[in-house]
């Protein structure tokens, strides 16, 4: 979860000095570490993200135990991120940054307080 807490501020930092692209990579990968934190307290892995992904939805998202909103918007950050990274005709506005943003601050949060609540060790 430290992981995810110090990508998310760079995402932040990223946005308020207008570097959306980067700060939707960030965004997405702030939520993607913090989905491997809740797999790790089984010791669950996968090499590739869209197994990480997979998992967690199947496991967690489709079970009730975080709501369907954070599988989605886990989603639109994975689908944002890739067309950031790889479409070169992709343009990042501060609205979408702003947008993809909000939804990985409210996954890390949802993910710090199922920890909280379910997790005997420390978050970070």
């Amino acid at each position: 979860m430290e992981t995810s807490m110090e990508t998310l501020n760079v995402a932040r930092e990223c946005l308020e000095n207008k570097h959306f692209k980067d700060s939707i990579n960030r965004a997405y990968y702030a939520s993607f570490y913090a989905a491997r934190a809740v797999l790790a307290l089984e010791r669950v892995d996968f090499k590739r993200h869209k197994d990480v992904i997979a998992y967690f939805n199947k496991n967690y998202v489709a079970t009730g135990i975080f709501d369907r909103e954070i599988g989605r918007n886990l989603a639109r950050l994975k689908q944002k991120r890739e067309q950031s990274d790889y479409d070169d005709f992709f343009i990042a506005s501060k609205e979408e940054a702003q947008k993809q943003f909000d939804n990985a601050e409210s996954i890390v949060a949802a993910i710090i307080e199922y920890m909280r609540k379910n997790n005997s060790g420390t978050i970070i």
